[in-house]
């Protein structure tokens, strides 16, 4: 926990970023795209009700997530999914029902990401991404997340279908653009907030392209599963990361423990 001048008054409420993290990551992106077409399209609730539906998921999620005193990991990536559905209905509300369009809605969030980053550094004197331990920092946090998100899901829609590369190679340029971000972590001097945040957003597009990918019906380029299949099954995959990254640490150190002994 760090000291200093400012109140700090928890402990940190967010994972490590890890391989692991990015890979539960874009699960949790792509089951937000097919969980919230499941309710606006498939179950025909439209994209305004579907998305008060998980407007008031997030709120519910959001407010266990702040009041809670330490990092609980289902907590914390059922607030993701929350802000990925919710990104998902109001993108798609904005867009199509409001008639935005991808270009429009995607600059207009890609504004709101920089000013909400702007804001928090202004705020708190910095932008952080994994030593959330202030109110205000976690608060920042979860609101860059939910419109990074929403941008996420303006940003796939785009590339795969205004510039006509589809699904699949959509998916392509975002896990390239993925790849890029990698590199520059790795081998330059580039901030670590700057490229986490890079990051994150890259993976919303990635996980709405994958979605897409599964569920459109084959004349789109798509797989044709069911939108709640598909949701479960990737739903699945991601409990699977979140309880490995939980267990191993701790079969690590019962074994080193043991060792000792």
């Amino acid at each position: 926990m760090r000291t200093g001048d400012r109140n700090i008054d928890l402990l940190s409420k967010v994972p490590e970023v890890t391989l692991a993290f990015w890979i539960i990551k874009i699960c949790a992106t792509t089951v937000g795209e097919t969980g919230g077409d499941a309710l606006s399209m498939t179950l025909n609730l439209g994209y305004a009700v579907s998305t008060l539906i998980f407007l008031a998921f997030f709120a519910v999620t959001l407010a266990a997530q702040v009041i809670a005193r330490r990092f609980h990991a289902f907590l914390y990536w059922a607030v993701v999914v929350a802000t990925t559905t919710v990104g998902t209905t109001t993108s798609d509300y904005l867009d199509r029902t409001v008639g935005l369009g991808y270009v429009k809605s995607s600059i207009i969030e890609f504004l709101a990401v920089i000013a909400v980053l702007v804001l928090w550094h202004f705020t708190m004197g910095r932008i952080e991404f994994q030593d959330i331990e202030d109110r205000g920092d976690e608060i920042f946090y979860w609101v860059t997340i939910l419109v990074a998100n929403t941008l996420g899901t303006a940003l796939g829609d785009f590339v795969a279908t205004t510039t006509g590369l589809g699904f699949e190679r959509g998916a392509l340029v975002f896990a390239g653009s993925l790849a890029v971000v990698a590199a520059l972590h790795f081998f330059t001097k580039i901030p670590a907030s700057i490229l986490f945040w890079a990051a994150y957003v890259l993976t919303r597009p990635l996980g709405a392209t994958l979605g897409d990918t599964l569920t459109k019906p084959y004349k789109d380029g798509g797989l044709q599963l069911g939108r709640f299949v598909a949701s479960g099954i990737i739903a699945a995959g991601m409990i699977a990361g979140i309880v490995l990254t939980e267990m191993i640490p701790r079969w690590k150190a019962s074994r080193a423990h043991r060792a000792l002994r």
